[in-house]
């Protein structure tokens, strides 16, 4: 059974959830991509549905397209990811073999990369499907579970387990790994919330057995001294606020952050820092990778990120958090963001 081009599944519907059960159950070699610079929900989110289709028998596996950050690298099944950063021949082979590719917490496949965004497109064997949270899912997969009222990815694959089998807690294991994409996508519950349903699924899986607490040390409280050293830097030396337009930002180039050992995931939550200053209603964080400029975008209010970074740096995200991309040099991408700030500003009165 082959879902239907283009079919958004109803996350309420359980007859569609019934629907894609049987999809899955008739799939060989099931691949779970996540989206480059990988955060605790898609790895978190991936590995819970990976963790239970394994228990339930399935041939399944994941790819990533470039290194685990640390706060996450403990996860249970972490191990098994393969990350194309290291391994470019063997997530090749991944993708030529499956016969089915869920698209995990991100809306459109160029989110995976160059690279990987090439392989998956280019496969002829698979069917494709995509799990995720965030607006304006591209077209042309075979089906959808595509929710933006849902708190994290981690909440839509939850959903989805439990209509495999309601009647029983989930195993530890993948409970563990879906609060950590929960968690961490909605700022250990700090973020605005839709209603009732993460706080009952954080309920369920406490009930698991999940440590919940650990589980929050191991993400937010396991620093080394190198990244607190990189985190005083940023913000006694990088921290720039543009105070007519109620705006901040921070630029970290390669030197910079080899300066001080840079792992990937030690930059995460800087743009946050930025954007609790009195008066900041949005704050970006550029950090230079290879060969291009990141953007991590956090706002308060109606001031819509997701808005530059979809339409001016091939990103994307929600209302007030995204992330985008930059071919330019970190000075040129800095003097764009700055001209398009300063217009959104003026354009949407946001920082009135």
């Amino acid at each position: 059974m082959h879902l239907s081009k283009n079919k958004r599944l109803k996350i309420l519907n359980i007859s569609i959830y019934k629907e894609v059960i049987s999809f899955l159950s008739e799939s060989e070699n099931i691949v779970l991509s996540t989206h480059t610079n990988p955060d605790g929900d898609t790895i978190g989110s991936a590995l819970g549905l990976y963790l239970y289709l394994k228990s339930q028998g399935y041939n399944c596996q994941i790819i990533c397209p470039d290194s685990i950050p640390t706060a996450v690298s403990w996860m249970p099944g972490v191990e098994d990811i393969v990350i194309y950063e290291g391994h470019p021949e063997k997530v090749k082979n991944i993708i030529e073999n499956a016969d089915l590719i869920i698209h995990v917490d991100y809306n459109a496949i160029h989110r995976t990369g160059d690279k990987v965004k090439v392989l998956l497109e280019n496969t002829s064997k698979s069917i494709q499907m995509l799990i995720d949270h965030h607006p304006n899912p591209e077209a042309g997969l075979k089906a959808y579970i595509s929710d933006i009222t849902a708190s994290s990815t981690a909440q839509l694959v939850y959903q989805l387990l439990k209509h495999i089998n309601p009647s029983e807690f989930l195993p530890k294991n993948v409970a563990t790994c879906l609060y950590v994409g929960l968690m961490t996508d909605t700022g250990s519950f700090s973020y605005s919330i839709a209603d009732e349903k993460p706080y009952l699924m954080a309920a369920d899986l406490v009930k698991s057995g999940i440590d919940d607490k650990w589980i929050h040390e191991k993400v937010y409280s396991t620093n080394t001294l190198d990244k607190l050293k990189l985190l005083g830097y940023a913000l006694s030396q990088k921290l720039i606020i543009v105070e007519n337009e109620q705006w901040a930002y921070i630029s970290l180039e390669l030197d910079e952050l080899n300066k001080f050992n840079h792992q990937p995931g030690d930059t995460e939550g800087l743009a946050n820092y930025a954007l609790s200053i009195n008066g900041v209603q949005a704050a970006v964080l550029l950090t230079q990778r290879k060969d291009i400029i990141r953007l991590s975008f956090r706002s308060k209010g109606n001031f819509a990120v997701n808005t530059i970074a979809n339409i001016e740096f091939e990103g994307g995200g929600h209302l007030n958090a995204a992330g985008g991309n930059s071919g330019l040099s970190m000075p040129e991408t800095i003097e764009k963001l700055r001209n398009l700030m300063s217009q959104y500003i003026l354009e949407n009165n946001v920082s009135k």
